[in-house]
């Protein structure tokens, strides 16, 4: 059966990359509010970049939670990606229907991580499985060991994250099965700049994939 998977394209930092992303049919774009990132841009310029039809994601790590919802007043943000020590309490605050909680597969029992999921159910809209552990500030540009992932169980859509490319993207699908994805590093000229080939080759991929 065929399906759309959704794709979000992340650390977004200038007009130019974000009219790319929307032009090949991103489905979100994210803008990263973490000054350990090399990716970070201010509430402002967030703001005065225009994404389309996209909608827009904030990543936060360590951000207390009032300052999270003012960030999302002023860079109109429609979703928060939440990662980081953040509590189902804290969810509730935000809004639990504009949350994407971010969930770390690896060195935890997949029993354990069911447990996480079925936790933040009523907590939030989206999951997003990323690289590393809760400890870690944001993204690794590394891939997941995805092999288990389709053992669990999700109640809302969950996106598939870490150093998502063109070179990787076909084997990790046919490993797992994601509502959607989450790009950033892998398809970067640097850090903050994307590469609006890489874009379009993913783009393309998937649509022959899914189609």
């Amino acid at each position: 059966m065929s399906r759309r998977l959704l794709v979000k394209v992340c650390g977004q930092t200038n007009a130019e990359d974000a009219a790319v992303a929307a032009s090949c049919g991103a489905d979100f774009l994210g803008f990263i509010f973490h000054p350990a990132s090399p990716r970070c841009v201010t509430p402002q310029l967030a703001a005065a970049i225009p994404t389309g039809p996209c909608r827009r994601v904030g990543v936060f790590v360590r951000t207390e939670v009032r300052e999270i919802a003012e960030i999302a007043r002023t860079a109109r943000l429609d979703l928060l990606q939440l990662h980081g020590p953040y509590s189902t309490q804290d969810a509730a605050f935000l809004g639990p229907e504009r949350i994407i909680r971010v969930l770390w597969p690896e060195k935890i029992p997949i029993e354990s991580l069911q447990a996480q999921i079925d936790a933040w159910a009523p907590f939030c809209a989206y999951y997003l499985l990323d690289a590393g552990s809760a400890a870690a500030s944001g993204g690794l540009g590394r891939c997941l060991d995805v092999a288990s992932l389709d053992r669990l169980r999700f109640p809302h859509p969950w996106f598939l994250a870490g150093g998502l490319s063109l070179s990787n993207l076909p084997r990790l699908l046919s490993l797992c099965h994601p509502n959607g994805i989450d790009l950033n590093s892998g398809v970067e000229l640097s850090p903050g700049r994307k590469d609006p080939a890489a874009l379009r080759a993913v783009f393309c991929t998937l649509s022959f994939r899914f189609a």
